[in-house]
């Protein structure tokens, strides 16, 4: 659909080099799967000894259960179910005789031998309920869940693909910015059936979440974790079966206490349930902190001017806790490991070399690990590693073929930069080069942005950030930039995830139009006076944002899914950074991109999907009703009926991409001119 200005051709447009190209390596990506790689999916043995892994046979083309010595490597074939292959069943009772069952949607618990089945929650028929989370207690006698009722969320009418001239309507509930949210609360019951036994956790009227609901190491006590609406406030209470609740730990913040990751979210027992393990960025950093069952705060385990990027697992056998880090190096991630008592200092874990992303499946008993490594470039290696000494014992997977693919592939390495927008803010940044790349000319450059709190783009890891499109794209004749402003979750200090607290926007654009214009200070041949940006979801909104309120930066702007009227989007993502708007009025007024709409002077190209469940198609109609009303030209894409990941749809993952780039060509001419030719 085109509005204003030309034509977008969805398919037949006139055949060039650029589609001759681009066209077999999309459908290498995105339908041959030929840049995926060799998945290894291993199950570790309860004694650590080994691992079990389903793989085909050659000779019957069936799936076999195998299992590895660690040690030796020597696999050995499952016999039956009698072996000893491990269990993953979280609904199998202690006893293994009975497991937890939904049913119409009842909540239910099933004898293994006789099949009789036991209702311990009948779901009733006038509200919308759902049960979830269920766990047997450790004695096997009772049944913990949490119950979410949505009967007062209000419902958005959704067209379903059915009969194209009487298309059936379904009603979805969807909890959007200051509206109803689901009512929670956690109740325990008998697993032979009775009555249930709430738990006296209080409810503000404006609702609230739950975090962790589990044992709390016994069968008669229940841990909560309550988080408050807006995630300004989280409290663990530890609650008997029958009696009060007792708060254990409680922590504020004036912008949040936990983001939209969740990563500080939950605890970790230690010291058979005497001791836990809690995240929180509350000295301004993510660090770890060691509590006594009681609440009392016995140590700082992770002390420093660093952030924990994720946790990994506490060995209590060696005293040492595990967790993911990268002091001097926001893009990477490394394994590293303090005293559980917090009496000694930070270790690598990791050995220095190779750089980029390390990641570790333990052994139940934190001897021995599946490590993982990747680059940006560099597929994810596979090898069996001993712990702490982090001596491989084997390589489990090469990723031989592939690497051998990416030679082709890649002709320039990609680029990590550092970009210093002033202020003392350096902002991380990658970039790809077209593979007939001449630095002694100037090209066109497009940006990738999300730069929103949920995720980071500029990662060293395989597969992120739309990579292996943007190769295709840097080949057309295109430097391929992506930029990490803050307000992103980069492992950078609580004050930089906080600093785009109560507008999404205004800040992000301000960054990447400063580093961009930085960037081409510091190198020569990027044109930033030829500048397209696109992206994804707030991707999306970012790329609204540049294009309304960078005028004079962007050339042509590509918008998928986005979000621009902010107010519309779902409770639990925007209010953790904006609260309402009720609350926050001029927030949102200054983080609504169609409120700067009048501002767009470049080609603006939107992108969605009539089934989207996410940014839903009448959040970007307003977008498009006003451009509209202000006379500005533009175009608009809508596929019928996909959802926010726009797979649905033979062939849509390359249409959408061929459309991205085919705006691109016709809008920002690729390739390089010369530098004197300013």
């Amino acid at each position: 659909m085109s509005c204003g200005s030309g034509t977008i051709y969805a398919q037949g447009s006139p055949s060039s080099d650029w589609v001759d190209e681009a066209i077999p390596r999309l459908k290498a990506i995105y339908e041959d799967g030929e840049l995926s790689p060799v998945p290894f999916n291993a199950q570790w043995l309860p004694d650590s000894s080994g691992y079990t892994m389903r793989e085909r046979e050659p000779e019957t083309d069936k799936m076999v259960e195998w299992k590895y010595d660690a040690q030796s490597g020597e696999r050995t074939r499952m016999q039956s179910s009698s072996d000893t292959i491990p269990t993953r069943e979280r609904y199998l009772s202690p006893s293994g005789d009975r497991v937890i069952a939904f049913r119409k949607g009842n909540l239910s618990v099933r004898d293994l031998e006789s099949g009789d089945r036991t209702v311990l929650m009948k779901r009733p028929s006038d509200r919308d309920i759902r049960y979830r989370n269920p766990m047997w207690s450790p004695d096997g006698q009772h049944v913990l869940f949490v119950e979410s009722d949505s009967t007062d969320v209000r419902q958005r009418s959704v067209l379903l693909p059915s009969d194209p001239s009487y298309p059936d309507v379904q009603e979805v509930r969807f909890a959007r910015v200051g509206g109803k949210i689901p009512s929670l609360r956690a109740g325990v019951v008998d697993s032979s059936g009775g009555e249930v036994h709430w738990l006296p956790i209080d409810e503000p009227e404006e609702g609230f979440y739950l975090g962790q609901v589990e044992w709390a190491g016994n069968s008669e006590e229940v841990l909560v974790e309550t988080l408050s609406r807006f995630r300004d406030t989280r409290e663990f209470y530890l609650v008997p079966i029958e009696g009060d609740a007792k708060r254990i730990y409680s922590e504020t913040n004036s912008a949040w206490a936990i983001g939209s990751q969740e990563i500080s979210s939950g605890l970790d027992w230690i010291r058979d349930g005497s001791a836990f393990v809690v995240y929180s960025e509350k000295d301004g950093w993510r660090h770890a902190f060691l509590y006594s069952r009681e609440g009392e705060e016995l140590a700082v385990l992770t002390p420093g001017e660093y952030d924990i990027i994720d946790r990994a697992v506490a060995d209590e056998n060696t005293n040492q806790l595990y967790f993911y880090a990268s002091p001097d190096n926001a893009t990477q991630k490394y394994l590293y490991s303090v005293p559980l008592d917090g009496t000694g200092t930070l270790q690598r874990i990791t050995p220095s070399e190779p750089a980029g992303t390390h990641e570790y499946d333990f052994s139940p008993d934190a001897s021995l690990a599946f490590h993982t490594f990747s680059t940006l470039d560099s597929p994810p290696v596979v090898d069996l590693v001993e712990l702490p000494t982090h001596q491989v014992i084997r390589v489990l997977e090469d990723q031989a073929e592939l690497k051998a693919k990416m030679k082709k592939i890649v002709s320039h390495p990609t680029e990590f930069l550092q970009i210093d927008i002033g202020n003392d803010i350096s902002l991380d940044a990658w970039m790809i080069k077209p593979k007939d790349f001449d630095e002694t000319k100037k090209y066109p450059v497009f940006v990738y942005v999300y730069g929103e709190p949920y995720a980071q783009t500029v990662l060293d890891k395989w597969g992120v950030a739309q990579i292996d499109f943007s190769r295709v794209v840097a080949d057309m004749g295109y430097l391929v930039v992506s930029i990490d402003n803050r307000g992103t979750p980069a492992p950078k200090g609580a004050a930089w995830r906080r600093s785009i607290f109560g507008s999404l926007g205004p800040l992000s654009t301000e960054e990447q139009a400063a580093a961009l214009k930085e960037l081409g200070r510091m190198r020569p041949y990027v044109d930033v006076s030829r500048v397209g940006i696109w992206g994804w979801s707030g991707g999306g909104s970012n790329t609204l944002n540049a294009l309304f309120r960078q005028s004079d930066l962007y050339d042509v702007g590509i918008a998928v899914v986005p979000k621009p009227q902010p107010h519309l989007y779902n409770a639990w993502f925007q209010e953790i950074y904006m609260r309402t708007r009720e609350v926050n009025p001029e927030g949102y007024e200054r983080s609504a991109p169609i409120n700067f709409a009048e501002g767009l002077e470049g080609k603006l190209l939107m992108i969605t999907g009539t089934g989207e469940t996410n940014t839903h198609i009448q959040i970007i109609e307003g977008l498009v009703d006003r451009l509209i009303e202000l006379r500005k030209p533009f175009d608009y894409m809508v596929y019928p009926n996909r959802d926010h990941g726009m797979r649905e749809g033979t062939g849509t993952q390359v249409h959408l991409r061929m459309l991205i780039i085919r705006y691109l060509i016709e809008n920002l001419t690729p390739g390089p001119k010369s530098q004197s030719a300013d």
